[in-house]
């Protein structure tokens, strides 16, 4: 690193008219002579997790091998390039949604591990989830505590199974046992809660069609900082700008597509893509630039809903994905749940990979960060929650081996997972809900909680 006489905090904003676009971490923020930040030793501390509905096909989904692995299984299989950052986690279970066994129980246990209360009403209740436990210690030190992203935007309100509201099947992240947070699907909204801090969003969509792009209005205060910046850190800012720029044309696009569209789907944002991988994409690229920019540190993204019916023709999976689910253990409808599932992880590679191309201190955002992938269901066709597909990424800072496959021999709760990941970020529990112990993610499969 060259030292500069200069020296930016690293909550440094370029500002325009209604406008704050953080930057990422430059040498420069880092204090001339002192120990330097974001290391193997001292690092930013990030968390995220990916809803995979409707549980899998376990056969292919599940590594031959326990333990060390080189190999992963076919469902698992685009993950390879990052292999050493992964933990395959099998057999684990959530005991509170087993009373249920229903979509609504999934998706409302996955991040509280709580049983959910049978209510078609506004008086629904589940558990205050793990991610808000994570915001509430580390969530402070960003402008944004947390993130809740979707690709589907549901009402909130009625029954949506079974007699469990739809706020159970349409939010994963809840600050309270009565809370949940709403998840956005709309990528133009997400980008302008990043983005934006001025005015009314009618206001700013009006200026950014008319402006062409939100970094229009900080050309003036981007260029006095340029001035001063050393020339690695200018390829720095100038590199993640362009990110930025090339994110918002992509949303603009969008629009402009679905402007243009002679029947508008009523349910779907004006901004969201016409192809749902693109809009999968896209919302992978928002974390990816709000992490840059420590914008947040904790992240929550359904991929999709429970009972999801969409269509994959694109993988020759023509018919709905719940139907599929329901496979009946019939060969053909195993296949392609497979495909589907394999679908689903390799978009997950997408946000990797993405993750491990962005510089981040000594190394990258995915050195630096834990994601977690995984579904609230095990067996979609009998809709039971044991061992679920989880998947856990992370680049541990250098203190954690990957390449594993953890299997344990009876079934054990999620809860024990979730109280580990919290240990990573910092936040040390006794225990997380039905929590048994702890998961140990570099050498073995579990350690006994201190009674």
């Amino acid at each position: 690193m060259i030292i500069t006489k200069m020296s930016l905090p690293r909550r440094t904003f370029l500002r325009g008219l209604g406008t704050a676009v953080a930057l990422p971490l430059l040498d420069s923020m880092v204090p001339a002579l002192s120990a330097i930040v974001n290391t193997a030793a001292n690092p930013v501390r990030r968390l995220g997790f990916v809803y995979i509905p409707m549980g899998m096909n376990p056969v292919p989904w599940t590594p031959a091998r326990e333990g060390p692995i080189t190999e992963l299984s076919p469902s698992l299989a685009s993950l390879t390039p990052f292999l050493d950052h992964l933990t395959v986690v099998t057999n684990l279970e959530l005991r509170n949604a087993n009373t249920t066994g229903n979509h609504a129980s999934s998706n409302a246990a996955f991040l509280s591990c709580a049983r959910a209360k049978r209510t078609e009403s506004s008086d629904y209740e589940s558990g205050t989830t793990v991610d808000q436990i994570a915001a509430k210690a580390i969530g402070n030190d960003t402008v944004i505590p947390s993130l809740e992203l979707g690709t589907d935007l549901i009402a909130q309100v009625g029954n949506c199974d079974n007699g469990y509201a739809c706020v159970y099947m349409n939010n994963l992240s809840w600050s309270s046992p009565t809370t949940p947070l709403p998840t956005e699907a709309d990528p133009r909204a997400v980008f302008e809660r990043l983005f934006g801090d001025g005015g009314k969003p009618d206001e700013r969509r009006a200026e950014l069609r008319k402006n062409a792009s939100i970094l229009d209005w900080v050309l003036k205060d981007m260029a006095g900082l340029q001035s001063k910046l050393g020339a690695g850190d200018r390829a720095k800012v100038s590199e993640y700008l362009d990110t930025v720029r090339e994110v918002e044309r992509r949303i603009q696009r969008a629009e402009r597509q679905n402007a243009d569209a002679p029947l508008p789907d009523l349910d779907r944002p004006a901004s969201v893509p016409a192809a749902w991988e693109d809009h999968v994409k896209l919302m992978f690229d928002l974390q990816v630039l709000a992490l840059q920019a420590d914008l947040t540190r904790v992240i929550t993204f359904q991929l999709a809903r429970e009972g999801s019916t969409r269509t994959y023709p694109q993988i020759g999976v023509p018919e709905p994905h719940h139907p599929v689910s329901h496979h009946v253990n019939n060969p053909e409808q195993l296949a392609k749940l497979a495909k589907i599932n394999a679908y689903h992880v390799s978009l997950f590679a997408y946000l990797l990979e993405k993750l491990r191309a962005t510089p981040d201190g000594d190394g990258s955002l995915l050195d630096h960060s834990t994601y977690l992938m995984g579904s609230g269901m095990g067996n979609p066709d009998i809709h039971d929650h044991q061992n679920l597909p989880i998947v856990v990424a992370r680049g541990g800072a250098g203190q954690v081996r990957g390449g594993r496959h953890i299997k344990y021999r009876e079934l054990t709760p999620l809860a024990n997972l979730h109280l580990t990941l919290l240990d990573h970020v910092g936040v040390g529990l006794d225990r997380f809900v039905d929590s048994t112990g702890r998961v140990n993610l570099t050498d073995g499969p579990a350690e006994p909680l201190a009674l």
